[in-house]
């Protein structure tokens, strides 16, 4: 493969630039005297400052954990004024002169400092000249590195992860242990690496802070600057173990400090969706499709809803238990949005949230009882598909054997328990969806939102799973509000479709009603229906981009209604129709595409908004239709269903 030429005006600085930082190294590599290596490294001042500069940086690493994670955190999820300058100050220890932060450092603990005489007179403590002045003055330098390195692991963290663990049931303080931190590690483990290796190093804020003193404050960067003016052989050798662990410590991180791309091992294969993996025997449990409870269910409850929603216009719903609401409409419309405030996870819309007898309005996430399947799954990569499962059960108390035979018993019906075993990275799509969805019905909801649960599933799993579903749903005694663009799943699923359009809610009704008077053109061109907006007029409907249609229905003057044309309504011809029709337009072919056994043929017009036909194979080809075939379309008065608005 021919690769592009490296410039030499680039090429050049950048070779000086290498070598530039690796003759120092070279330096100190060819004027160690190796024979003697091993007595300067094991003299007792080396010795003693070795063991010193551990108890340093050990003690330097702990105080940064303790105080840094948490700052981290603060400063990647929470915004809070002055958040720009508690960042900068974060850096400023690794811009500063390191003998300027000892200054600093005895300004403000020295015995004349602004703390010094409080801590001296209330705890005894005087940390100049002090080991644990030397801890401070590590800490101050190295604790940014981990800071640093921790917020921008948390700001890479999608937040869906941890609010889809509240919404199973965990704490926040369970969210961030079992969630933030395992998906952050990487991260953490740089940074803390870099935190000793950085107080392990540390030379000019110690010795103006601490001092140079054998076995007190004398670490072995201090015991280097020594040795240099007595025995430089020494110093060299000690600089060389100094050098090797930082080495050391780099190679470790390989490149996570940096953000480059670890090396990543390739997961095993999946199996396609819908496709049987092989299963050890002994594994093998029947999936209980038959409307039986699995273990763990909480059989027999009943749960209505009742949610006002601000931010919608006051949108307020009712359901019985047992009913499940198909939520559609264009985006940005709000579904997403009523979800998150019934999960009390957004602040653009509020939700009075009541669940049987139990209002849950001022409850946290984590207590609501309102499980949530986000448009990714959203499954905890760190876990594998049966411990997500079981997460939402541990996480309210069910002891762990119970929780995951619960947990296996829901990913049979899902038909993916021989999965069990795998981590998500390890699923296809469709394998992962499904195992989020079986997580959800496996933590016991009272509400369950299920954002597009079944987009990622190719159209045989997707039917097999709709069915495992419904027969869930149907013996499920709280209420499910699914989010869709698919109509098949809307009327399959759903006893009620609420369309939303613009944050306000369009139509609340049956499918079959929706289907039938749609009163939002995106609804009806979802359901394969022409919709054209217009205002009712004495002889038919002045449409709102421009035309004119006559419809059978008597219409009330200057009412906004919709009307709606089945595509299989329109007739196509290649001349001008004579007969009934009242509704005739010229027309241009512009698309031909396969809807099952038929063909939708988009045809624009100048008179009136793009129409779709539907008519079979054969007669497009009587017709010789193309693209760019010119055409008339016809439309029966009778055959124009009006919605009013």
């Amino acid at each position: 493969m021919n690769r592009p030429r490296t410039p030499i005006a680039l090429a050049v600085p950048a070779l000086l630039a290498i070598a530039f930082l690796l003759l120092p190294l070279i330096g100190i590599l060819a004027r160690t005297e190796w024979s003697e290596l091993g007595t300067h490294l094991t003299g007792p001042g080396t010795v003693r400052a070795l063991r010193l500069s551990l108890v340093v940086s050990f003690w330097a690493l702990g105080l940064s954990l303790l105080l840094g994670v948490p700052l981290a955190w603060l400063l990647a999820r929470v915004p809070f004024p002055g958040k720009a300058f508690v960042r900068s100050l974060v850096l400023l220890p690794m811009v500063l002169p390191p003998t300027v932060g000892g200054v600093a450092l005895l300004l403000a603990f020295g015995r004349r400092g602004l703390l010094g005489p409080w801590l001296e007179d209330a705890f005894g403590l005087t940390l100049p000249f002090h080991t644990s002045g030397a801890v401070v003055a590590a800490t101050f330098v190295a604790m940014p590195f981990l800071v640093i390195s921790l917020e921008g692991a948390l700001a890479g963290l999608r937040p869906r992860y941890e609010e889809t663990a509240a919404s199973l049931g965990a704490s926040p303080v369970r969210v961030f242990r079992t969630v933030t931190l395992p998906m952050v590690a990487p991260g953490l483990l740089a940074g803390a690496a870099l935190t000793w290796a950085r107080a392990l190093g540390e030379f000019g804020a110690t010795i103006t802070f601490a001092g140079n003193l054998p076995g007190t404050t004398q670490t072995l960067p201090l015991q280097v600057y020594l040795l240099l003016q007595d025995e430089p052989a020494a110093a060299t050798s000690v600089s060389l173990l100094l050098l090797a662990i930082a080495m050391a410590v780099l190679v470790a991180l390989r490149g996570r400090w940096t953000g480059s791309p670890r090396d990543a091992r390739p997961a095993p294969a999946a199996a396609p969706d819908g496709a049987p993996a092989p299963v050890p025997a002994g594994d093998r449990v029947l999936p209980a499709e038959d409307g039986t409870v699995p273990p763990g269910d909480e059989a027999g409850e009943r749960w209505a809803l009742h949610a006002e929603v601000s931010g919608f216009d006051r949108l307020t719903l009712d359901a019985e238990p047992g009913t499940t609401i198909a939520v559609v409409g264009p985006n940005g419309a709000g579904k997403t949005t009523l979800l998150r405030a019934l999960l009390g996870l957004t602040p653009r819309a509020h939700a009075d949230l009541t669940l049987g007898e139990s209002d849950v309005t001022g409850l946290p996430p984590h207590r609501r009882h309102v499980a949530w399947v986000p448009q990714d799954g959203a499954l905890f990569p760190h876990m594998t598909a049966l411990a997500n499962t079981a997460y939402g059960l541990r996480a309210r108390g069910v002891p762990r054997a119970e929780a995951r035979r619960a947990a296996q018993s829901w990913l049979d019906r899902l038909g993916v328990g021989h999965l069990a075993r795998r981590r998500p990275a390890q699923l296809s799509g469709g394998q992962a969806q499904r195992v989020a969805l079986a997580r959800a019905l496996a933590a016991r909801p009272r509400l369950l939102l299920l954002d597009e649960p079944l987009a990622a599933l190719d159209q045989t799993t997707r039917a097999q799973v709709r069915h495992t579903l419904r027969g869930h749903l149907a013996a499920f005694g709280g209420v499910c509000l699914i989010v869709t663009h698919d109509p098949v799943e809307a009327v399959s699923l759903a006893d009620r479709v609420l369309v939303l359009e613009d944050g306000r809610a369009v139509q609340d009704a049956a499918p079959a009603e929706v289907s039938r008077h749609p009163r939002s053109p995106w609804v009806a061109r979802m359901l394969g229906s022409n919709a054209w907006p217009g205002t009712a007029t004495a002889d038919g409907i002045t449409l709102a981009t421009g035309g004119r249609l006559v419809a059978a229905d008597p219409l009330p003057v200057g009412a906004e209604v919709l009307a709606v044309i089945a595509p299989e309504a329109v007739a196509v011809h290649r001349e001008r129709p004579g007969g009934s029709p009242r509704n005739v337009w010229p027309g241009t072919v512009r698309e031909i595409t396969a809807a099952g056994s038929r063909l939708r043929v988009l045809i624009t017009s100048e008179r009136v908004p793009p129409l779709v036909a539907e008519i079979t194979p054969q007669a497009a080809a009587e017709l010789g239709l193309a693209d760019g075939t010119p055409v008339w379309t016809g439309v029966k008065a009778t055959e124009v269903t009006v919605v009013s608005l």
